[in-house]
């Protein structure tokens, strides 16, 4: 039952492997608590909302932390969608378990002058390495995409005389993504190298290796966190990061939430809301310095 699940949120729901994989984990511990580990006992139709809070009290009483227990909870509450779509189950028993309220952290974002600093330094231009490097950094930065859908990104999809890219994200949904002169002339310069010092690539992927072959998740995570080490107060270096600031410094400078959020891929609005509350952070904090009555009465005034 469980298998046969996975498989039609994967395949029918296209949830993510990453989804899917966590899913596949907090059912099988759920399972196994509800049959003291044999899991041959398991009959779903028989199951209880008081079954199931039994099991959430314990995760809780263990100091699991309110998010992850969310999560479990939906993956039961999607487990038992598919037993009435599927399995004649009558109602979903974990539709009435509380979800775990949660602080939402805010998004962490490289300030401004952090990004056009680092976006300042020398690099050889006659180096594919370093090419390519400086622009997985500037790309990510310009456009706001996932390292996810950098790395999927293929080299028909990327368009200089249009300027723009077209990304495959979450869902499998295409967007397109409008981009600038500097980014237009970095991709210009990298695709010359490409096509001059790297073996014919075996797929038609736009970011390769030195060896032709595709990158990798942790080959992006580590050119990002090693550009932004000891160059940013953000307590985090990667590529989601980079997404996150792209998100901020759009708001920052007056676009609008509704482009963003089509710019992000975001399926909600309320996904993109969350960095009004880091451009609010932000303003603020500028206020605070820049404003000459900002400042508590008492203070030092003689600067």
């Amino acid at each position: 039952m469980l298998n046969s699940f996975l498989t039609y949120i994967r395949c029918e729901l296209n949830l993510s492997t990453h989804t899917v994989s966590a899913y596949k984990r907090d059912l099988t511990q759920w399972i196994d608590f509800s049959t003291g580990g044999k899991p041959e006992n398991m009959h779903p139709l028989d199951v209880t909302p008081g079954d199931l809070r039994l099991w959430v009290a314990s995760l809780a009483k263990a100091g699991d932390a309110p998010r992850t227990i969310r999560r479990k909870i939906q993956a039961l509450r999607a487990f038992f969608r598919y037993m009435m779509i599927r399995h004649g189950a009558t109602s979903n028993p974990a539709a009435e378990l509380e979800l775990a309220k949660t602080d939402k952290p805010l998004p962490v974002f490289v300030r401004q002058e952090e990004t056009q600093a680092v976006l300042s330094d020398d690099f050889d231009a006659n180096d594919f390495t370093e090419v390519r490097n400086r622009l997985i950094i500037l790309m990510l930065y310009s456009t706001g995409m996932r390292a996810s859908e950098l790395m999927g990104l293929l080299d028909a999809d990327v368009d200089t005389n249009r300027g723009e890219l077209k990304v495959l994200g979450k869902r499998n949904k295409e967007r397109i993504i409008p981009f600038g002169e500097e980014l237009s002339e970095m991709i210009a310069l990298y695709r010359e190298l490409r096509n001059e010092t790297v073996p014919p690539p075996a797929a038609d992927e736009f970011f390769v290796r030195q060896s032709g072959e595709p990158l990798y998740r942790r080959l992006i995570y580590n050119v990002v966190h090693d550009t932004l080490a000891g160059r940013t107060v953000a307590a985090r270096q990667s590529p989601h990061v980079l997404r996150h600031s792209f998100a901020t410094d759009m708001l920052n400078n007056g676009a609008d939430l509704y482009s963003v959020q089509q710019l992000l891929g975001h399926q909600s609005l309320a996904t993109t809301q969350v960095y009004t509350h880091v451009t609010y952070r932000e303003l603020k904090h500028n206020y605070e310095l820049a404003h000459p009555r900002a400042a508590k009465k008492g203070g030092d005034h003689g600067h």
